[in-house]
């Protein structure tokens, strides 16, 4: 159910540990105007339908300081960096609001 950045399983404490320093759980954080894009790494798996752990997500907060219903969720560092990526430009070409 934990898993370290690089896919590896990995326990609880060892997990919440990690967890403790925030930086270290940051892929990519950009603005765009008003726009907070946030990819993090979650280390909980969150495929609760199976397939591969879904450890990184990437949520957009709008100029109103609410989180917009935009989640993505990725198995790979690589997964999430390119994710963090669609969803700047998603936001550069208005298509969130």
């Amino acid at each position: 159910m934990y898993y370290d950045q690089n896919g590896e399983p990995m326990g609880p404490m060892e997990w919440a540990t990690v967890c403790e320093d925030r930086a270290a759980c940051v892929v990519q954080q950009t603005d765009v105007g008003d726009y907070w894009i946030s990819t993090v790494w979650l280390g909980l798996d969150h495929s609760f339908m199976g397939g591969p752990p879904l450890i990184f997500e990437t949520m957009i907060r709008s100029p109103g300081g609410e989180w917009l219903d935009y989640q993505e969720q990725y198995s790979t560092r690589a997964e999430a960096e390119e994710g963090h990526r669609r969803a700047v430009a998603l936001v550069k070409t208005g298509g969130v609001s």
